[in-house]
């Protein structure tokens, strides 16, 4: 486990109705305050990322469907520095996975699939001092992903390596 990656269970609760599940709450003490709220649709084969930012956490949580969270953790003074971990959410049975600042993340959708995302700063305040990525096959990263991405953004396709994110973050670091 990644240090400050928090995955929580959903309760759903049914009756003849239907279902109701708290997706969200203060009170549950999670690494995260959220600024935005947005609802994710990504067709089968997607990939979102691997995306690395200096100023905001956030929140990931299938509704219906299924992903693949990897998280590469590159924030120098965590107890998990240069650790990666795969984590695999489904919408039949909610969890919500929350990771800190300085986690690389990125998502990929074996199936069309709807998620809730929430970033502890509003999208339009992302700017490109804050919004970096590496490869999603990088070896250094040590992501089995399940299936070969089909669906990636032109930016996301072209993103450095591992090493040369690093690099940059640790130049902004220091800097």
């Amino acid at each position: 486990m990644i240090e400050g990656v928090s995955i929580r269970g959903i309760e759903v609760k049914a009756d003849h109705r239907g279902t109701f599940a708290e997706v969200f709450s203060d009170r549950w003490n999670l690494p995260i305050e959220p600024r935005q709220w947005s609802v994710v649709r990504s067709s089968a084969g997607s990939l979102r990322g691997m995306h690395f930012h200096l100023r905001h956490d956030e929140y990931l949580m299938p509704v219906s469907g299924r992903c693949f969270v990897g998280l590469h953790d590159l924030r120098p003074h965590s107890a998990t520095a240069g650790k990666s971990m795969l984590i695999e959410v489904d919408g039949a049975e909610p969890k919500c996975v929350v990771f800190p600042r300085g986690v690389v993340h990125g998502w990929y959708f074996p199936v069309d699939t709807l998620h809730l995302q929430a970033v502890s700063e509003p999208y339009s305040d992302y700017n490109g001092d804050d919004n970096f990525g590496c490869h999603y096959a990088d070896p250094e990263l040590a992501l089995s992903w399940p299936g070969e991405p089909t669906l990636i953004s032109a930016d996301a396709s072209e993103f450095p390596s591992l090493a040369t994110l690093r690099a940059r973050v640790a130049a902004l670091w220091s800097g």
